[in-house]
């Protein structure tokens, strides 16, 4: 493989170089194939993920329709990573995309379908509400080597940040710093509402303090052993009081006790025990990690060789903006803000709220 021109085809920022990594693209063994309940339509669907060729990277495969996993098809949702094209739309890719980037599947097909043929929307099943579904079925298929349609296998290019940067969305910002592998820390705060009267009463019903969570950093060398260890397993949460604004949004009808761990303001955590103390902490990494890997190019790593902070607090300020606008918006909105990390390093212009 001639890696120059591989290099000048990668759509990026300035911000990004793409270097060899000195290992060879990978793919699966086998054929990965399971099935399960979704957490926002409630539906079941069918997920088959079959070996690709080198170059290809990582697609999937919707009545037929091909959708890449790329930043290029991302369509802002609330509470999870949707991609979109030709009117088709695959919600919830952020769980089943952090295990393949983080265990090294560079290439692969991934057939998805809906028990209901009509439809044009399909969802990734939940499972858990972590990522340990997809990392047993890894492990028990093992990977090998891909190899393009001439037979000939290809290196494996990473992205190396030249320079720091960094996004926000109202309480939100993740920051980047160049290093020579991969590192990220996480922090998320709950903290306590200072309003009085009935501006507290109502802030409280949106954003709830939730002692039980509080605040909480986790640190990680993401793509290394540590993930199916430390990070796989953590699986999604939401808070309690929050539940009929989201289910009044058409969200979550599949959510259960099985799938999510759910805090209560007053009653802490309904359905302990948890994995970690840091669990939330933990998971909001899971979904970092898989919505990065839409950066991913031809089979390339995704996930940008730099240190990655990236925090989400529930500050006054955006409890008053909620207040004005008299409107609810999702907790912890990571997904969001993740792509527009994304969209700057491919050079797309993202507009700071």
């Amino acid at each position: 493989m001639r890696l120059s021109a591989a290099i000048n085809s990668f759509k990026s920022s300035n911000l990004i170089s793409w270097k060899t990594t000195g290992k060879l693209q990978q793919t699966l063994a086998g054929c990965i194939e399971l099935l399960g309940k979704t957490l926002h339509s409630g539906k079941v669907s069918k997920v088959k993920i079959w070996p690709g060729f080198a170059g290809e990277g990582r697609y999937f495969e919707f009545h037929s329709n091909l959708i890449p996993a790329s930043i290029d098809f991302v369509r802002e949702s609330l509470l999870c990573t949707t991609l979109c094209k030709d009117g088709y739309k695959i919600r919830t890719v952020e769980h089943l995309l952090s295990a393949l980037e983080a265990k090294g599947i560079d290439n692969c097909r991934i057939q998805i379908q809906s028990l209901d043929s009509e439809d044009t929307e399909v969802e990734v099943p939940i499972f858990d509400g972590s990522a340990n579904a997809w990392v047993e079925a890894i492990e028990q298929v093992g990977r090998k080597e891909a190899l393009d349609r001439c037979g000939n296998n290809v290196e494996k290019l990473a992205p190396y940040l030249s320079e720091p940067f960094y996004v926000s969305r109202n309480d939100s910002f993740m920051v980047a710093f160049p290093a020579s592998k991969v590192h990220i820390s996480c922090g998320i705060d709950f903290p306590k509402n200072q309003l009085d009267g009935e501006k507290e009463i109502f802030i409280s019903q949106l954003d709830p303090e939730v002692p039980a969570i509080g605040c909480q950093w986790f640190s990680s060398a993401v793509l290394d052993d540590s993930y199916e260890k430390h990070i796989a397993c953590s699986r999604t949460f939401c808070i309690y009081e929050e539940v009929e604004h989201m289910c009044s949004m058409g969200l979550i009808k599949g959510g259960s006790l099985d799938n999510a761990i759910v805090c209560s303001a007053t009653r802490g955590w309904l359905n302990p025990p948890l994995r970690f103390p840091d669990e939330p902490c933990r998971h909001k990494v899971l979904d970092l990690i898989g919505d990065l890997s839409l950066f991913a190019r031809s089979g390339s790593q995704g996930f940008p060789m730099a240190r990655v902070i990236s925090f989400k607090s529930k500050t006054e300020v955006e409890m008053l903006k909620k207040l004005l606008l008299t409107s609810w918006t999702a907790t912890v909105g990571g997904h969001s803000l993740n792509a527009d990390f994304v969209r700057r390093l491919s050079g797309i212009t993202v507009q700071e709220t």
